[in-house]
């Protein structure tokens, strides 16, 4: 695979006249491939998201602030956005006229010929995205990281070098309006709890995730956890584990790395931080090694990688306290493994935003790590009712100036004091990465 074309053949688009609904990133993307290739395109969004307007200088239709339902009987096939409920006025209709309908991301893979590595999973995605395309410039090869991390992938369209491998980060929301998707390879990283309110049920949602894998063909790779989580994904493709276990391709032994018979580096060299941080470091590997990747291009990436914005990133040391943006942690389960990577008793955690669910499992590692916890925005009761009987003092903060600072003031030498939320930013802030960098603004103006 590096340097050589996919082998999936792309099916053909449903025809034209096109809706896309949901006018931000993605949208916009699917909305300017469409008209690049001189299709009619119509946009649809319920609010107005920066830049919807500008589409109409390239000729889409835009209808913005309303739901669209009536543009259904205009047009061929549905381009969603993810995340745009199923219920949405125009989704329902399009589904009632018979509608072809398909994701932003299907339409992205169907218009690239690029080779497809797709890396899903609940926590540590992106970063095993972004290391996937490190490890690939360290083999010396065109690469484009997009997808989930911020880069729609029908912005690719027509901009790729010749030979380019995409690698892309597919959340559950993108993967399941997918229709004929085949990675030619698939990263599951890992699975836990999480947008139970989009997905209704856990079954529900690891359906929208094995969809990276069900149209897979035994010419693919499925690189996959070791264990019962990698099993029951479907698909063809041949698989190749990572973790511990003695069936594991890519696994930790006595400190060190493995690749199958291959010692790959010693453990303490990797660059990021956590135990985490290793698993998503031997999936990377896994991939690469699997595709053809040399091993002293996956040795350079594990020593040089530090991680991605927002997720463990170490943003200062001030008066001996180390200060770690995790604001990524939206769900309990990634504030969970981002406690483990700090000594006991060391963490002075700040958490709290849009309320999710499953906050039980925080107790007893928050017992164990954190000697403070300073709780913020709509789920400050939720997270207080959970961790009560943790031994940890709790501090309703409010907002994240007022938890900054009491941090601040409470932290002593060699603590850390660590953003990790394991909720959704939306009470408080547009997304994860705003609230990531107001918590970076205000460890820097601590003296």
């Amino acid at each position: 695979m590096p340097g050589g074309g996919s082998h999936h053949s792309r099916p053909s688009l449903p025809g034209g006249p096109y809706v896309v609904l949901g006018l931000a990133r993605s949208g916009q993307a699917a909305a300017r491939a469409l008209r690049a290739r001189g299709e009619t395109v119509i946009g649809v969004d319920a609010g107005a998201p920066a830049g919807a307007r500008e589409l109409a200088g390239i000729g889409v239709e835009v209808h913005l602030n309303e739901g669209g339902a009536e543009l259904a009987q205009r047009a061929r096939t549905l381009v969603e956005s993810p995340g745009v409920p199923h219920d949405a006025p125009l989704a329902r209709a399009a589904r009632e006229r018979g509608l072809d309908i398909m994701g932003e991301l299907e339409l992205g893979w169907r218009l690239l010929e690029a080779p497809l590595v797709a890396v899903t999973g609940t926590n540590g995605k992106t970063t095993t995205a972004e290391l996937v395309g490190e490890i690939w410039r360290h083999q010396g090869l065109p690469v484009a990281v997009a997808g989930n991390v911020g880069t729609p992938l029908s912005s690719l369209v027509g901009e790729l070098d010749t030979g380019a491998t995409v690698v892309c980060e597919a959340s559950s929301f993108q993967l399941e309006d997918t229709v004929e998707l085949a990675p030619d390879v698939a990263v599951l990283v890992n699975i836990a709890e999480d947008h139970l309110d989009r997905h209704g049920t856990m079954a529900s949602y690891t359906a929208a995730k094995r969809k990276a894998f069900v149209r897979q063909g035994s010419a693919d790779v499925a690189v996959v956890p070791a264990g019962a989580v990698g099993e029951g994904l479907g698909g063809s493709a041949a698989r190749v584990r990572f973790g511990p276990g003695g069936e594991s391709d890519c696994f930790e032994r006595s400190g060190q790395l493995w690749w199958r018979a291959t010692p790959l580096l010693a453990v303490e060299q990797i660059a990021m931080r956590g135990p985490h941080n290793r698993l998503n470091a031997m999936a990377a590997a896994a991939a690469a090694l699997a595709s053809g990747i040399e091993l002293d291009a996956v040795r350079a990436a594990l020593r040089g990688f530090r991680g991605v914005p927002h997720r463990l990133e170490e943003v200062a040391v001030v008066g001996g306290v180390l200060y770690v943006n995790d604001s990524k942690a939206t769900n309990a389960a990634s504030t969970v493994v981002a406690l483990r990577s700090f000594e006991p008793g060391s963490v002075q955690l700040i958490a709290g935003g849009r309320a999710k669910s499953g906050y039980g499992i925080l107790r007893e590692v928050v017992g164990q790590r954190c000697r403070g916890v300073f709780l913020i925005g709509e789920a400050t009761e939720a997270l207080a009712d959970a961790l009560a009987g943790s031994g940890v003092e709790l501090h309703r903060c409010g907002g994240m100036g007022e938890a900054v600072r009491s941090a601040h003031r409470a932290a002593r030498s060699g603590d850390v004091v660590l953003l990790s939320p394991a909720c959704a930013s939306y009470d408080q802030y547009v997304d994860f990465e705003q609230r990531g960098d107001h918590f970076r603004a205000l460890v820097g103006a601590l003296d």
